[in-house]
């Protein structure tokens, strides 16, 4: 009961901060789009009346969605842990009787659930400007969202590790952002190897759902195994760092002061 009792407290804590800055979130509404229209501009300029345009166009749209999924998933984790440090709240957090784990994957859960309101605002507001209608079936799209991202919840768990040791990380995370663009633009069907990197194997399923319009029960059983299992092994990793930084950040006195 304490469980959800906790989420229940943080998501309500997530909307007040969001009507609160509301500012804030349609500014990274409009970015994102502007940003979006100037590739979009860019890929037409150079695709011309190409036969392949509209293939190419819905994979840059499912691309261009699975990576702002991304980026907002793991930058708010660790930027949430310097801001916290930073607000003189991190010690309480960790003193919290649930654990700071559960803490961190509320927080995680919560403002997945905010930022996913304005994400699928900027799908629509994409779809409308190229003019291609997508196939969005929420029930085979979801758990393949889920289990992308889960993925990427373990490298913004080492982030958030990092920042609780180092602080300032703000470069190294902005750096990362751009690499996922080569994480969800691998060419998995020419270098199969490129599947057990992080988005990669959930971007193509994604696209194969959105763009050709099958469910997830028409998605080979071993492509989703394999998702499975790709989520699992990063976010494992990012848990037991995040553990290790979180002891080693305790140990050096980091969690009382910025």
């Amino acid at each position: 009961m304490r469980y959800l009792v906790l989420f229940k407290t943080i998501v309500k804590w997530e909307f007040i901060m969001m009507r609160r800055y509301l500012f804030n979130m349609l500014s990274f509404l409009i970015s994102m789009y502007i940003f979006f229209l100037l590739i979009f501009l860019g890929v037409r300029a150079l695709g011309g009346g190409a036969s392949g345009f509209g293939g190419t166009l819905d994979a840059i749209i499912v691309g261009f969605l699975v990576w702002t999924f991304a980026i907002s998933t793991y930058s708010d984790f660790a930027q949430g842990m310097v801001q916290e440090a930073q607000e003189g709240t991190l010690e309480q957090l960790y003193m919290s009787s649930v654990g700071f784990i559960w803490v961190s994957l509320f927080r995680s859960m919560s403002s997945f659930l905010i930022t996913s309101i304005f994400i699928i605002t900027l799908l629509i507001l994409m779809m409308a400007t190229t003019g291609r209608w997508l196939y969005l079936d929420v029930i085979s799209l979801l758990p393949l969202l889920l289990l992308t991202l889960a993925g990427v919840y373990g490298i913004g768990f080492i982030m958030g590790g990092l920042a609780l040791v180092f602080k300032r990380i703000e470069s190294f995370i902005g750096i990362f952002q751009f690499a996922m663009v080569g994480l969800i633009a691998a060419p998995i069907d020419r270098f199969p190897v490129l599947r057990y990197l992080p988005l990669s194997q959930g971007n193509e399923l994604i696209r194969r759902v959105m763009a050709e319009g099958l469910s997830i029960g028409q998605l080979p059983t071993g492509d989703l195994l394999l998702l499975v299992i790709n989520s699992a092994f990063y976010l494992g990793i990012g848990l037991i760092t995040f553990k290790l930084l979180l002891k080693t950040a305790k140990n050096r006195g980091l969690l009382g002061h910025y």
